[in-house]
Formats: structure tokens, sequence, C-alpha cells
């Protein structure tokens, strides 16, 4: 049985089935479109200021030809020692000045506000500030990445793409199209496969404090490969926004020499949703020479079900009608398992 069209007429039903042979005609009518990024604007037109300064920041302060101020410490410590804090109201303390209010200010109008004040104790002072403590601004991670921990906001702005570096995607079990980015009490859901693309959108997002990036599992983002093949299995799509047939055939070692049907090598999609239309069951001709071909060019949808026959099988309606069951079944098993474990 081969062609496109519903299989009708037998006692089991098969109305609930629609045949599809997978040809090259019919994967250059269904040839997924470009990764395009859709980005919100509100992303893009964000520009980071001047860094301001926060509680938890440390500020290394230098009165030029005044060691006595610049390092109190000695200066055979290291800078860090020298530095200082500013505390949780905002404020620190400086030799001549006494507690400043700090916070929200940026490292020029400090250096101006204490030049100012240190001046009525030293003759025209010279002052330079910088920050050799960045805790106050961060970002946060959760999810499927490497490393978690929170990355500082530093006077150097930070992008989406530099952040997502450091954390370190993790390839086996992220979702690549389930990235939320939280700001504001906003979530905008992004495509990390899709930002990467040639544009390279990811290096124009910039991060801003208290951002929080949120990485899916892909736990939820499986096919299941059935029948007579040599490990039958759940498979991934690890970290690329789809997986072919042949990728998948591949990871479980391929079909059984011995007992695979070459011609019965299906592929069921929307066994569990059968209420509101008939499941498609698509048809690779393993036997073929162009087989490899059309099984790459032929592309996944989470839930699919691949299914290899058994050699010797003749009665392809009843074989059909046995499949779909089987597939519901699987589907439907996945789905509660996942929402039992979420």
């Amino acid at each position: 049985m081969s062609g496109q069209g519903l299989v009708r007429g037998t006692p089991t039903d098969n109305s609930q089935i629609q045949l599809v042979t997978i040809t090259p005609q019919l994967l250059a009518e269904n040839q997924s479109p470009m990764l395009t990024a859709s980005v919100p604007e509100a992303l893009l037109s964000y520009q980071p200021g001047p860094y301001r300064i926060g509680p938890g920041d440390a500020l290394y302060i230098t009165v030029w030809d005044h060691p006595e101020l610049t390092s109190p410490a000695g200066t055979q410590q290291q800078t860090a020692a020298n530095g200082r804090l500013v505390r949780s109201d905002g404020t620190l303390f400086y030799p001549y000045v006494g507690s400043i209010k700090v916070a929200g200010m940026t490292i020029e109008e400090v250096r101006q506000a204490i030049e100012s004040k240190i001046g009525k104790y030293v003759e025209k002072p010279q002052v330079d500030v910088s920050i050799v403590g960045y805790n106050s601004q961060h970002v946060t991670f959760q999810g499927a990445f490497m490393k978690t921990d929170p990355q500082s906001i530093t006077a150097v702005p930070l992008t989406l793409g530099q952040a997502l570096g450091t954390a370190t995607i993790n390839s086996d079990q992220a979702n690549m199209s389930g990235l939320i980015l939280n700001r504001d009490g906003q979530n905008y859901h992004l495509d990390l496969a899709a930002l990467y693309d040639s544009r390279g959108l990811a290096k124009d997002i910039y991060l801003k404090a208290g951002d929080r990036l949120l990485l899916a599992y892909n736990d939820s983002e499986e096919v299941y490969v059935m029948g007579e093949v040599m490990r039958p299995q759940a498979v991934t799509f690890r970290s690329l926004p789809y997986i072919t047939l042949t990728q998948a055939l591949g990871r479980v070692g391929g079909l059984n020499p011995v007992t695979a049907n070459g011609r019965a090598v299906y592929v069921v999609r929307g066994a569990d949703d059968l209420k509101n239309a008939p499941a498609k069951v698509f048809q690779l001709d393993a036997r073929s020479p162009a087989a490899f071909a059309l099984g790459d060019g032929f592309k996944l949808k989470p839930g699919d079900v691949i299914f290899v026959g058994a050699a010797g099988i003749t009665r392809w309606n009843r074989f059909l009608s046995q499949l779909l069951p089987s597939a519901t079944l699987v589907t439907s098993a996945a789905a509660a398992n996942y929402s039992a474990t979420h």
C-alpha cells in the first residue's frame, strides 16, 4: 500500500489513519522555512547606561600623592584589601569625607563628590575611582545550564550571547526553543536556535540587573522508536530544534538486519488527537536507494512514534489497525508521566 489517502473500509476503523508515503515531492512541499528569530522590540531596543553603584560593590579610591588615603591597609596589600565596601544602606566611609551616599551614582559622580569634599583638606586633589568588586547587580540562571551561578552586571554591558556562553548550555538536556527571559515581571519567549542564525541576534540583546534566564529541559521533546530496531527507546531532540527520521533511527542502532521489514518503516503523528483529525502515518521504503536521503530530509515532531514492522507482514490493513493503538498508548503514557513529574 503506497501513496497518500485514507485507509478505509475495514472493521478495525482505519478511517482514523491517513497513510502518506515519504517521497521527494512530500519533502519539497513540507520543507521547513529557515529559522527566523522573533525578538520583542523591548529587548532589542534596550541599551544599558553607565553602571550605577549599589550595596555590596567595592570601590578602590585613589588620591594621587596621598598613599595614606589610597592604601590605608598598606601598599603591600592587594588592591581588594584597600577597597571600600558600599554598605547595605548605600553609603561608604572615606577619611576626611565621612559617610557618603553613593548608591545609584556612576563612577564619575562618585569621583566628583569625593574630590569636592576632600578638597577642604587636600590642596587640588586628584581623585580616581574604580570598582574592584561588582556584587550588587546580577543575572540569574535556571534550567538546562551547566553553570547556574549568578553573573554580575559590570561596567561592560553584558549581552545574552555572552551570558549563555558563560553559563554553558547543556546540549543533551536543553530545549533550544524553550528559553524564557524574565524581565520586570514580563516573560519573553525566545528560540535559541533562531537567535544564533546568520544574523546573530543573541549578541544584540543586552541584559540588565534582575534579569532571569530559564532554559527548559527537553524531556518532553521526544520521539519514540519501537519495533524491529536494535534498541527501542525514546529519543530526545538534544540541542537541535528538530531531529530527522534518519538521525532517530541512527541513535537506536538502526533497523534489525534479521527481523526488520525495510518496507515497513512508519512515523505515526497525531495519535493523541484522534477526536479532531485522523492520525497521519508516514511510510518510508527503507529498501530504496534514496531511502537515506528521504529519511534525512524528513523532520520529526515531538510526540512522533516511529515503528518498524517485522519481516513477513502481508496484511497491511490489519497491521496498521494494530499500529495506531500502540502509538496512542505510547504518547498517552509519555504525556501522563511528564505531567506527573512537572
